[in-house]
């Protein structure tokens, strides 16, 4: 058993497959009821996005924290571990939609939905940001309306509210033509392969031939772009899995490499030490220790 709770919409446990396919509400309006303070949870089916109009808020994301002052956006993949702790003068709206419905908007450009398949925070500093709060007000007061075409509009709306996001930080400078926007493209389609099968102990062959290149071509993408080898990369990304289990579940340690591949607790051991300097037990211990010393 897990001790993440999951979340239909924050503090509620039900959904229903005919409630409106999007939902919107002020950060405020829930946020209030909770002391402007959202415990991390994740929700199994839905994507957000969270766009802080006023005021400040610390993110939490799979155990990192940010510090953020408004303007600034926050979008917030199915099953990704997060929390919020808001001033009380924070003003700004979350949109929430199926994850299916998500891809269903952006089926026709599969290298940009790949952009979304992790979180993504922009910034203050990031220019076209603050425009996107009158492109969400518009698309809530679109929602609300009972007016013919109502949900083609919305639909409309969402799919420009994404491209917007991705345009401004999410393709960046390498989203130009040429070989650079090959080279981006390629890397996104790697990431979105590794989101998919991290738990499936593929050999790097798998991800090469899924993408069309060689095994060599896939490692001087990573290089290039990550600074790193494509198999860290992988690595990397069970690495954030396994301690989200370990900061946020009540899993033991076995189990947890069984949910990420490992049938063999020892050998999840070793790659987990290797990689994060410390035993799986230790990292657990520490985290719960520094929580502990934060509530108290």
């Amino acid at each position: 058993m897990t001790d993440i709770p999951v979340y239909a919409l924050y503090g509620e446990n039900t959904y229903s497959e005919e409630q409106n396919w999007l939902h919107w509400e002020t950060i405020t309006s829930r946020s209030r009821l909770y002391g402007f303070h959202i415990a991390p949870h994740r929700h199994e089916q839905f994507f957000q996005v969270l766009f802080l109009a006023r005021g400040a808020a610390r993110v939490t994301l799979d155990g990192l924290e940010t510090a953020l002052a408004a303007p600034a956006l926050v979008t917030v993949p199915a099953l990704t571990v997060h929390g919020y702790a808001f001033s009380p003068d924070v003003e700004g709206f979350v949109l929430t939609l199926f994850e299916r419905d998500l891809a269903g908007l952006l089926a026709e450009v599969p290298d940009i939905l790949a952009g979304f398949a992790r979180p993504c925070i922009l910034r203050p500093e990031t220019e076209g940001l603050s425009p996107l709060a009158a492109d969400i007000a518009r698309l809530a007061q679109e929602a609300d309306r009972a007016a013919p075409g109502q949900a083609l509009a919305v639909r409309a709306r969402l799919v420009l509210l994404f491209l917007a996001i991705h345009r401004i930080g999410l393709a960046g400078p390498a989203a130009a033509d040429g070989a650079a926007a090959v080279t981006a493209r390629h890397l996104r389609a790697f990431q979105a392969l590794v989101d998919r099968h991290y738990r499936d102990n593929r050999a790097l062959s798998f991800y090469a031939g899924a993408l069309g290149m060689s095994t060599t071509h896939l490692n001087r993408i990573c290089r290039r772009e990550l600074g790193i080898t494509a198999l860290s990369a992988i690595e990397g990304r069970v690495l954030v899995e396994a301690k989200r289990y370990l900061k946020f579940s009540a899993l033991s340690v076995k189990e947890i490499g069984i949910v990420l591949g490992y049938a063999d607790p020892a050998y999840f051991t070793r790659f987990f030490t290797r990689a994060a300097g410390v035993t799986p037990s230790r990292f657990r211990a520490l985290s719960r220790s520094e929580e502990a010393a934060l509530t108290a």
